[in-house]
């Protein structure tokens, strides 16, 4: 009898082996190859790859003169389009791979250049920090610039060519970088028309004068409400005071309390009834000694979404000159 039930066991061991091996075979593990997608996701997938764009790399510290790698276009609502832009690299192997990227759909076209960095000999995994200026050319004329990262008026759809001059360093240090890198994106957001705008009724100062300016602030849009912060200022070492007996603006408080010093050449007006078909008006004067100055204007405005932290915006007004 022992050794019938000896025999028992290893026939029902054995038994349970082959079960746990059918069952391996017939269900893969998590680490076995996937079973193969289907065709349309495999064409699909080919399809992505064709068009993706590739750069080579240019010698240490620049990306190839004259060479752009033309990004898709966007969709027509607000995104954010990348394209390669340019490989820097350093004596050491150190390497630099850096894309542009221009954000469009809204009132403002920011630009970036993320970067992705590497140092030969080492398994750190380096995070990029970016630095610089950039410079948008369409149709060969230079229609925005600034820093990087940063944001310009957004001039509407149509193909970029961005220029920009990087300094690239990484986090832990071991690469410090510079150089030029170039990209050309097609955006085809439409350009918003503007909700709100100023108008003022002279565009020019003579020193030594005392001018009144008449300022108009229009809402356009049926979205939003009447709340705008308009405000002027003038160059501050000219000597230039602005003052106005608007009983919505001030010229703005510095110092620390108890302070009263005010700012004698800027004006800041808190308007609450801007309506479609019913502008603000704001006088101010202007007093000039002497010297010249310019007095720059602009206008933030809410845009309410809920309980949403941003919902607002800024617009430039008018610039007024000095002869």
């Amino acid at each position: 009898m022992a050794a019938r039930r000896r025999t028992l066991r290893i026939l029902t061991g054995a038994a349970a082996v082959c079960s746990a091996l059918v069952s391996t075979a017939l269900v893969p593990t998590a680490w076995s190859r996937p079973v193969p997608p289907p065709a349309d996701v495999r064409a699909e997938a080919a399809t992505a790859t064709a068009g993706t764009a590739t750069s080579e790399e240019p010698a240490v510290g620049t990306s190839p003169a004259g060479t752009s790698v033309a990004g898709a276009p966007a969709a027509d609502g607000p995104a954010t389009l990348c394209a390669p832009a340019g490989v820097l690299r350093g004596a050491g192997g150190e390497r630099a791979v850096v894309s542009v990227c221009a954000g469009s759909g809204t009132p403002v076209m920011a630009v970036s250049a993320p970067a992705s960095c590497r140092r030969p000999g080492t398994s750190v995994r380096y995070a990029c920090l970016t630095s610089g200026s950039w410079t948008a050319r369409r149709d060969g004329a230079t229609v925005a610039s600034g820093t990087l990262p940063g944001s310009q008026p957004y001039p509407g759809p149509g193909t970029y060519d961005i220029t920009a001059s990087v300094h690239v360093r990484s986090t832990p240090s071991g690469v410090d970088l510079r150089g030029t890198v170039r990209a050309s994106l097609t955006l085809t957001a439409p350009k918003q028309r503007p909700t709100h705008r100023v108008e003022v009724d002279r565009l020019t100062l003579r020193p030594g004068t005392t001018t009144t300016l008449t300022y108009r602030v229009y809402r356009d849009s049926e979205q939003g409400d009447g709340s705008a912060r308009f405000g002027l200022i003038g160059e501050e070492a000219s000597g230039v005071r602005i003052s106005t007996a608007d009983a919505r603006c001030v010229n703005p408080l510095v110092g620390r309390a108890p302070s009263r010093d005010r700012l004698g050449y800027a004006v800041d007006c808190a308007l609450t009834d801007l309506q479609p078909g019913r502008a603000a008006t704001v006088r101010v004067k202007v007093r000039l000694s002497s010297a010249c100055s310019t007095v720059v204007s602009k206008l933030g405005y809410w845009m309410p979404r809920g309980q949403a932290l941003y919902t607002g915006g800024m617009v430039e007004g008018p610039t007024v000159g000095c002869s």
